[in-house]
């Protein structure tokens, strides 16, 4: 397993500095973002401008790396919504103009991914309504953003299998799946099809207390990339938070908060093992959205922690003669 970097987290760095960075602490992979005018990667370049793409993959191998995806969580979102206001900084127009859009997006980025040679695009669906959990004040809500889940998303991931791309949706607050029930279910709507399956990210998790353990050996080989990425159940604040606080990140009185690896409440060596016992061997990447601390802090605290913790190889059986 390698230990990868989620790039987004330094997009005042150029690509060049930010992978010499990464190699030279020691991440072995980077996971690139895709979503329009970040300036790490330009899907529609690499779509036009074959030398764009080939610079791209020597500024990764020269740094002694590999891209272990194409991230475009933003783009992927406004596919099933919100549809209002709270999406416009992605993209504003109609609810029509933006499925349109987030679709386009999301097919450049799976034929970008197909010429970068990576395997797996990383993203959120959307949620029109995440409310609609709840089943009051309209209890076929959540059945009705089923069907429209299907429906919008079942042509784009057509498109990904043409490419021979696969989809790795991120479970998170405010998506259509978010918890293990819904990856479940996701994946029976879906019709069990190879292209749709999951970014694990332990974090996104573990606020609402779903054992991430158990996430890794229901979804097994649906587990297509993993974010290492922390989060703490800040204990002392629970009586008056709860775990799904509002208001701002730094507020000294929240119940949850994004952590880096090691400083929260996400139990690494049983994800590391339950990985390693699903023959999990691809990449773990690092994504900084701890408010604590620096992100100089977070890249050099995380690879010094994980490292160690990673199994090198699976047990190769009892070899004594006593249990010949």
């Amino acid at each position: 397993m390698k230990i990868g970097l989620f790039t987004a987290t330094f997009l005042d760095k150029s690509l060049e500095e930010t992978c010499s960075m990464a190699a030279s602490l020691g991440y072995e992979a980077v996971e690139l973002p895709a979503f329009n005018g970040n300036p790490h990667l330009d899907i529609d370049l690499v779509i036009k401008d074959n030398s764009y793409a080939k610079k791209i993959k020597k500024i990764i191998s020269d740094n002694g790396l590999i891209i272990s995806a194409l991230s475009n969580h933003p783009e992927g979102q406004i596919v099933l919504g919100p549809y209002g206001e709270d999406t416009d900084a992605i993209y504003k127009g109609s609810k029509e103009e933006k499925i349109k859009f987030g679709t386009e997006r999301m097919i450049k980025t799976a034929q970008a991914a197909n010429i970068l040679e990576i395997p797996v695009v990383c993203g959120f669906i959307g949620c029109e309504n995440f409310g609609r959990y709840f089943n009051w004040p309209w209890s076929k809500g959540w059945a009705k953003m089923e069907e429209d889940f299907v429906n919008l998303w079942s042509p784009i991931l057509d498109k990904f299998g043409e490419y021979g791309i696969k989809f790795a949706h991120e479970p998170h607050p405010n998506e259509l799946v978010y918890d293990i029930d819904t990856a479940v279910r996701a994946i029976e709507l879906m019709g069990n099809r190879k292209e749709f399956g999951f970014n694990f990210d332990p974090a996104n998790l573990i606020y609402l207390d779903v054992k991430v353990e158990v996430f890794i050996d229901v979804l097994k080989d649906k587990i297509y990339h993993v974010h290492a990425k922390d989060g703490e159940v800040v204990e002392h604040n629970l009586a008056r938070s709860g775990r799904i606080p509002q208001g701002d990140w730094q507020r000294l009185g929240r119940g949850f908060r994004f952590r880096i690896p090691g400083w929260g409440s996400v139990p690494w060596k049983k994800v590391i093992t339950e990985l390693s016992m699903i023959g999990y061997d691809y990449v773990m990447s690092y994504e900084h959205e701890d408010v604590t601390m620096s992100r100089q802090d977070g890249i050099e605290k995380t690879i010094e922690y994980l490292k160690p913790l990673i199994i090198k190889s699976p047990y190769e059986g009892r070899n004594d003669v006593l249990f010949q």
